[in-house]
């Protein structure tokens, strides 16, 4: 914590510790709020002098933790958390800085509670900057999105409706395993037990969910992101292939797991997808990869490299 910290706030401090780990010793408070065993041990006192009974643990180690059914004040924020807690709602939802907006009036909110030293500079952040939108972001229904958290939680399998970007519905039961968000998109990871596979949905375009009350158990030791973004990278309308002349440890770095799946070759690697923008595939993707490629399959995927090689020879025709 910053020098100037009062003892006040360094005893707050404290108790947060000890509310979110029983038993710290007066090692471990000392080393996060940056002080003394011995001053450590001074802000537990102040803790007690306030009456908060704090009880001190017996054994090798020692340590503190609050007493059973201890009433606790109103949660506290520093300036530092406060002001962070603004600029991370407003990176995340930029429209948060309407008042208007659920999440602009839920931070409204927070910031009239706080103390007026902390919360003056939380508003004025909050008034005065201004953050562009990602057009790529999607905000999906707070009540779907808790429904299918809350399902995943309890490992119950539920029943949900579906648009697709084309704009076709239909209902179908999966396993939700896990809820995850990326750049901007939530998205469902699942089991649909109509197809027998993985399947991601995003949770914007998810009509309603409903639990169904069967149990399911996800994989063992699943990697939802990872999961996530290897499911992104297939199944969809167009294939692709291409090869790289180089290892395949030196082109997996800059090969996202959206793009395919990089195996091993002969000579270099190859990685093997599909896309439902072969535009996109070509003009952004391909192109960050600072290696020498061919294209060995996907039809749209060679098109599309073709126009894009096409138009960017035609920038540099002429005497210059």
């Amino acid at each position: 914590m910053p020098a100037e910290v009062s003892p006040t706030a360094r005893a707050l401090r404290a108790l947060e510790i000890l509310q979110t780990r029983p038993g710290a010793t007066a090692d471990e408070l000392a080393t996060r709020l940056g002080v003394t065993e011995r001053a450590a041990r001074r802000y537990v006192g102040i803790l007690r002098e306030a009456g908060i009974p704090i009880e001190s643990l017996r054994g090798p180690y020692g340590g503190y933790r609050l007493g059973r059914g201890t009433r606790l004040p109103p949660v506290m924020f520093t300036q530092s958390e406060a002001l962070g807690l603004v600029m991370a709602v407003l990176d995340g939802q930029p429209e948060a800085a309407d008042a208007d907006d659920l999440v602009g009036s839920a931070l409204a909110k927070v910031i009239r509670a706080l103390p007026e030293s902390v919360g003056a500079q939380a508003a004025a952040l909050r008034t005065h900057a201004s953050a562009t939108p990602d057009r790529y972001s999607a905000r999906p229904d707070p009540a779907t999105t808790s429904a299918l958290v809350a399902a995943a939680a309890t490992g119950r399998r539920v029943r949900v409706s579906y648009r697709s970007a084309s704009g076709r519905e239909w209902e179908t039961e999966v396993d939700p395993w896990a809820v995850v968000v990326r750049h901007g998109r939530w998205y469902l990871l699942c089991h649909s037990l109509s197809a027998e596979a993985t399947r991601t949905y995003r949770i914007d375009r998810i009509g309603s969910a409903e639990q169904t009350g069967d149990a399911f158990v996800p994989p063992a030791g699943l990697d939802p992101v990872a999961a996530l973004e290897e499911n992104l990278g297939i199944g969809w309308e167009f294939t692709t292939r291409v090869a790289f002349d180089a290892p395949y440890d030196e082109v997996a770095p800059w090969v996202p797991r959206t793009m395919g799946r990089l195996e091993e070759a002969d000579e270099g690697c190859v990685l093997v997808g599909s896309t439902s923008n072969p535009q996109m595939y070509a003009e952004e993707w391909l192109p960050r990869v600072p290696f020498p490629f061919r294209i060995e399959g996907g039809p749209e995927l060679r098109s599309a490299m073709a126009a894009l090689v096409a138009r960017l020879a035609e920038s540099i025709e002429g005497d210059g």
